[in-house]
């Protein structure tokens, strides 16, 4: 096949963990060919999606990880698959690439599917299976965030809508003298959208990612966050642990599932604490590397029989 990866630059990624540099090198071992632009080289010529992009060898070497071809125009629909995996923020830009991708929609494979990344905003999402969530609200108020505070026993989370990896989120305690400037900071003073969670203390014992492949889980890692943070984020010193899926992760993978498939997300990250669902991640999830680093299986090969099943069943 041939594949484009839109993604935020080749320079900058940290090939130890990235997943999508996985993938890479999985479809070039399979035997694809892979090309690579970012969001900012995808245009249109009439209406015809096209991408100024490089064809790329991926190779397993530190600081000498890629290698590029010739820059030149493609149109998308020239590839069998494009993969969307821009990380967030999800801000205009990143918007509007939706909207140049959604052009190839029929004419090659779009993963994730681009409709899908405009509606399910990842911090949102998790509300339309409210059972399955912590009690949350999303405001720009700081009285508000006070007074779920107090109604949550005086722990919970704040993080905003539109970051990722962890940027942005704060575990606020009653009592704190810096609760004021945190909520401020959180809601840029009353002009940002903030969503709250309640404290979920499991998350000292880890945050579960569960990687879905076309609504089926592949393998899960547990995140244990550092001594001194409440993230379980990896990048930022959280530390990978084996991890099985038990009953409750069952029942929520059962749930969503379904829904996802039917939404176009084929790459979905799930984000489970203590049993209950706090994040679903469809613009770039990650773990694959982490889960194969603490001895699971090697998903990404997993993945791509199954992105060569859909492609061929397309």
């Amino acid at each position: 096949m041939k594949l484009l990866f839109v993604m935020d630059p080749l320079a900058r990624i940290q090939i130890a963990g990235d997943t999508t540099f996985a993938l890479m090198l999985e479809a070039q071992a399979r035997g694809h060919e892979i090309w690579f632009c970012e969001p900012r080289h995808l245009g249109l010529e009439h209406d015809r999606a096209v991408a100024a992009c490089w064809s790329v060898t991926a190779r397993p070497i530190p600081g000498d990880h890629y290698l590029l071809g010739p820059q030149g125009s493609q149109a998308l629909d020239q590839f069998d698959a494009v993969f969307m995996r821009k990380d967030p923020p999800f801000d205009l830009d990143y918007y509007f690439a939706t909207l140049l991708l959604e052009r190839a929609r029929g004419k090659t494979v779009l993963i994730n599917d681009p409709r899908g990344l405009r509606e399910s905003n990842e911090k949102l999402a998790v509300l339309n299976f409210p059972r399955l969530t912590p009690p949350m609200i999303v405001t720009r108020e700081a009285t508000r965030l006070r007074s779920f505070l107090a109604e949550q026993g005086g722990e919970m989370v704040v993080k905003p809508l539109d970051a990722s990896g962890g940027f942005g989120v704060f575990h606020v305690r009653r009592g704190d003298p810096n609760t004021g400037a945190i909520l401020e900071q959180a809601t840029n003073l009353g002009r940002r959208w903030t969503l709250a969670q309640k404290y979920l203390p499991e998350v000292r014992a880890g945050d579960k990612r569960i990687v879905l492949c076309d609504g089926e889980p592949l393998c899960a890692v547990l995140r244990v966050p550092a001594p001194d943070d409440a993230r379980g984020n990896l990048h930022v010193g959280a530390r990978p642990m084996a991890t099985t899926l038990d009953d409750r992760d069952l029942t929520i993978v059962r749930a969503l599932g379904p829904k996802l498939r039917e939404r176009g997300f084929f790459f979905v990250g799930l984000d489970v604490i203590g049993g209950w669902l706090t994040e679903i991640n469809v613009t770039s999830p990650t773990g694959l590397r982490a889960i194969r680093n603490v001895g699971g299986p090697d998903i990404a090969k997993t993945s791509w029989e199954k992105i060569e099943k859909v492609r061929a069943n397309s």
